[in-house]
């Protein structure tokens, strides 16, 4: 009888002593998996930050002067009338000195069709802004339509369009710099699996 004991506990003991290890696995790997969504999210905003700067220099100097700024990847679709999409992203808070992650998605009315992968640059000039985008769940929306026109001279926000007084946005596609904002309704918020 008391074998029977000694083996049951030791079969407990070695089955949580399994189930310990696999949550650890799982863990590490929840780990690692988020560790590898950053680093991908960090390579996107470094890459967009290099097209954008070759496109309108001057706004790696409205960057560089801004309290911060966020990189996003978006990737659309449209059908008839309605389209929608949804992107991950970085927000870099220069005062702070931190990085918060970031996801949006959005709503489109208006007739057309087709598949769409942009990416888009918002520069926020003050503190104030930039908090309310990151703890508020900013949102986009109706804010019209600008098109960009690549050759002319406009300043040092030359390319980007004013989504709110000290918040600028640069939207860059495939083709280029544009702005296509017409009925869009866009929600920004936290990315809860990576901060």
């Amino acid at each position: 009888m008391k074998a029977s004991r000694t083996l049951v506990v030791a079969m407990v003991m070695g089955l949580v002593l399994s189930l310990t290890l696999a949550a650890g696995s799982a863990a590490a790997a929840s780990k690692k998996e988020i560790t590898e969504a950053r680093a991908e999210l960090r390579k996107m905003a470094q890459e967009t930050l290099a097209r954008l700067y070759k496109m309108r220099p001057s706004a790696k100097t409205v960057i560089a002067k801004a309290d911060g700024y966020a990189v996003f990847s978006n990737f659309g679709t449209k059908i008839l009338l309605f389209g929608g999409g949804a992107g991950k992203g970085i927000v870099f808070d220069k005062k702070a000195g931190k990085e918060i992650f970031m996801k949006m998605v959005e709503a489109q009315a208006g007739w057309g069709f087709g598949v769409k992968k942009f990416r888009l640059v918002l520069v926020f000039e003050n503190q104030k802004d930039l908090q309310r985008f990151v703890n508020s769940g900013w949102e986009v929306g109706g804010q019209g339509s600008a098109a960009m026109k690549m050759g002319e001279e406009g300043g040092a926000y030359a390319g980007a369009i004013s989504v709110s007084p000290g918040v600028w946005l640069y939207q860059l596609t495939d083709k280029g710099l544009a702005m296509e904002l017409t009925g869009k309704a866009t929600k920004y918020y936290k990315d809860s699996d990576l901060n």
